[in-house]
């Protein structure tokens, strides 16, 4: 039993798996947190200062100008999600692709909340407290959504939830095991680090998604700075073990680009993933949530990205996306090979 929680029931009174909670005894109530400076590095001083000199906001160039979102699918993907009460990363890292995946029917499902355990200093995702609370209906939930969304291709993530034992991969487990009942769609998954613990990626693994995504962000030295509760070598061997796991699973990563990182820093990366057995990669413009993040260093033009693309598919990568709006979840169906480029990620369209 755990020393500092006991986790609540269905409404039927049959318990859930117990999952152990870090830190001191406390109310499983989420406390939500201020919104602070992000550049200070990391508890150890590595990074810090990096980038901090540059502050305000630069001009967007037009090439990252976006159209508002709409009506139509939009609206009805939007008003499915809220009937839900489910999260989307879309929304809550603020992705400037929003209204186009939500027009085309589709979104990033995020569970086990909206409240971040770590302060990366490129995320727009608020930190807290989640203080132990799961809630055990959401995979119920996130079933019967994306079955009604009708998709070819579904993308699940989550926050980082470092007060959990076991990262959160418990209920990452029942979310694809409650979509698999419902909906012949592909599943991927984009996971954190899990702290580096083997026992919670294997527990993702045996629900057998087909794509798991864990993105290295940056390069090595960046590390300290833009992921100050990450580990670059954590992350690549993530990838590692969900290759040599022989459960023909996809591996999946990306690595965003003006944070100030060099061109040779971006290529030994990129090598790096490949040596780690990484399948698919998506590559794309930093941009920045507030002041109170990371500046951008440089906005690199269209160019680059196709040439840094070109450059990954080169070097063994099966496939990669690379452009100013890519994310990690942007016409994931197409790059995972689910549907053809300009196909419906609509189921029976």
């Amino acid at each position: 039993m755990s020393d500092d929680l006991v986790l609540p029931t269905e409404p039927g009174g049959d318990r859930h798996p117990e999952i152990r909670v870090l830190g001191a005894p406390r109310p499983a109530v989420p406390q939500r947190l201020p919104l602070t400076p992000r550049f200070g590095g990391c508890a150890s001083g590595a990074g810090v200062g990096v980038g901090a000199e540059a502050t305000g906001f630069r001009r967007l160039p037009e090439w990252l100008k976006v159209r508002l979102p709409g009506a139509g699918e939009y609206a009805e993907t939007k008003a499915l999600l809220r009937r839900q009460n489910l999260h989307t990363v879309c929304e809550e890292a603020r992705c400037p692709n929003l209204g186009h995946c939500w027009s085309r029917g589709t979104a990033t499902i995020m569970i086990l909340g909206d409240m971040c355990t770590r302060r990366c200093g490129f995320c727009a995702v608020g930190p807290g407290r989640p203080n132990g609370y799961v809630d055990w209906d959401e995979p119920r939930r996130v079933g019967e959504a994306v079955a009604a969304m009708g998709l070819r291709h579904t993308v699940i993530t989550s926050v980082a939830r470092d007060d959990l034992a076991d990262g959160g991969s418990t209920i990452f487990g029942r979310v694809i095991e409650e979509i698999r009942r419902r909906s012949e769609t592909v599943i991927e998954v984009l996971i954190p680090d899990f702290r580096g613990h083997a026992d919670d990626l294997a527990r993702v693994i045996a629900a057998r998604p087909e794509v798991i995504n864990h993105n290295i962000e940056t390069v090595e030295r960046l590390h300290p700075v833009v992921r100050p509760s990450a580990r670059y070598e954590r992350s690549l061997e993530l990838l590692r073990r969900v290759k040599e796991s022989r459960a023909g699973i996809k591996a999946k990563s990306g690595i965003m680009l003006g944070l100030g990182e060099r061109e040779d820093e971006v290529r030994s990366t990129l090598r790096d993933l490949v040596a780690h057995g990484c399948d698919l990669l998506t590559i794309g413009q930093y941009l920045r949530p507030s002041p109170n993040h990371l500046p951008v260093i440089e906005y690199v033009h269209p160019d680059r990205f196709r040439a840094w693309g070109e450059e990954a598919e080169a070097i063994g990568f099966e496939a990669v996306a690379s452009g100013p709006l890519v994310r990690s979840s942007f016409h994931a169906d197409e790059l995972a090979g689910t549907v053809r480029p300009g196909e419906s990620s609509k189921a029976g369209i």
